[in-house]
């Protein structure tokens, strides 16, 4: 036996209308002549406007003016002025609505309008990551806090330069459209410098500029920047980020923390020493994963931070992907309702980790 599949909302939506009118009718033939419920009529084209479009708005209107001339009939209303007033209210709601629906139309468009534009800038920014950088294979994970957003504070990108394998990850300061224009410097600026600046703290400082440049007041962007060469090993350097987690073969989970501790990028100008690169162990078989402040801090339902930790066992799919797919899905699992940060997840590996085609998460 099949079972039965509850009506969408938007099918309820849509048979507002002619319900309202239909249980309009029907109350007042019951009631009888004399209640005069013909005004309420006009319900069914108000309803209409707002969840339908002129044409349908329109008919419906129509329909609520005969049912209108129908009851009025019914009930002796013309034989006083009170039914050719009611038959008026009614075509005038009618009027609302279809230009209540126009107008809503319009916004539709314009909205779609900007979502396509958005979307192409969400290309252009936060571009995809190759599936492979030198010896290394690339997965990243991005959620986005803003509704119905794909981009906002939070920043990736991997390039493979003539230095070794460059890799940031950052958060700006605030969300919205503002701090999605400073992710874009910062992105800009060490897509640039990455290919350039022979070490990693000269491309830091670079990047300091470029950000001190553009920012104005306290804003900041929390980054980490990391270099993988040849030596089985990564450089990080630390721009008060949260620190990088490095899983080993045997499955526990490093969080390399820095020599000492740094201002984010933008607040150099304070005159606070700039982050001390440092030196740690990768090698093949293990895997690094770099992220942001919206993956650690979401909360359950009892405020409990994520334990990213003790989710490291979940990266053990030997596809990198699915892998970084199955510890966000338990990311949004534990958090209770909708995110309230930004979330970026960029995992690293070297070839050979495992075997299976990469899926892109979407």
């Amino acid at each position: 036996m099949t079972e039965k599949k509850p009506p969408s909302s938007s099918t309820v939506l849509s048979s507002t209308p002619i319900v309202a009118m239909a249980v309009v009718a029907g109350v007042d033939v019951v009631a009888g002549p004399g209640v005069g419920l013909l005004p309420l009529v006009s319900l069914g084209p108000a309803f209409a406007g707002l969840v339908g479009g002129w044409r349908r708005t329109a008919v419906i209107g129509a329909v609520a003016l005969l049912l209108s001339m129908g009851l009025g009939l019914y009930n002796g209303l013309f034989e006083e002025s009170r039914g050719f007033a009611s038959m008026a209210a009614v075509a005038g709601v009618t009027g609302i609505g279809i230009a209540a629906a126009v107008m809503r139309s319009r916004r539709e468009a314009e909205l779609a309008s900007v979502r396509s534009i958005a979307e192409v800038a969400q290309r252009v920014l936060l571009r995809p990551v190759p599936l492979t950088a030198g010896s290394l294979q690339a997965a990243v994970s991005y959620t986005s806090a803003v509704a119905e957003a794909r981009i906002g504070g939070d920043l990736y990108e991997v390039v493979a330069s003539p230095h070794g394998v460059r890799v940031i990850v950052g958060d700006v300061q605030g969300k919205g459209l503002a701090a999605v224009e400073t992710a874009a410097v910062v992105l800009g600026a060490f897509r640039e410098a990455a290919h350039d600046e022979p070490d990693l703290v000269g491309l830091g400082e670079r990047l300091e500029r470029s950000v001190a440049r553009e920012l104005e007041g306290e804003k900041f962007v929390t980054a980490i920047l990391a270099e993988i060469g040849t030596g089985h090993a990564v450089v990080f350097l630390n721009y008060g980020h949260p620190a990088p987690m490095v899983v080993r073969r045997d499955g526990t989970a490093d969080f390399p923390q820095p020599p000492a501790h740094a201002l984010p990028l933008g607040l150099g100008a304070h005159g606070a020493e700039g982050p001390k690169p440092y030196r740690v162990d990768f090698a093949p078989g293990e895997q690094l994963l770099l992220y942001t402040d919206g993956v650690t801090e979401a909360r359950d339902e009892d405020g409990r931070f994520y334990p990213l930790g003790e989710r490291a066992h979940l990266l053990k799919d030997p596809d990198a992907h699915r892998a970084l797919g199955a510890l966000r899905a338990d990311l949004a699992q534990h958090a209770s309702g909708p995110p309230h940060d930004d979330a970026a997840m960029l995992l690293l590996r070297y070839h050979g980790h495992g075997q299976g085609k990469s899926v892109p998460i979407v």
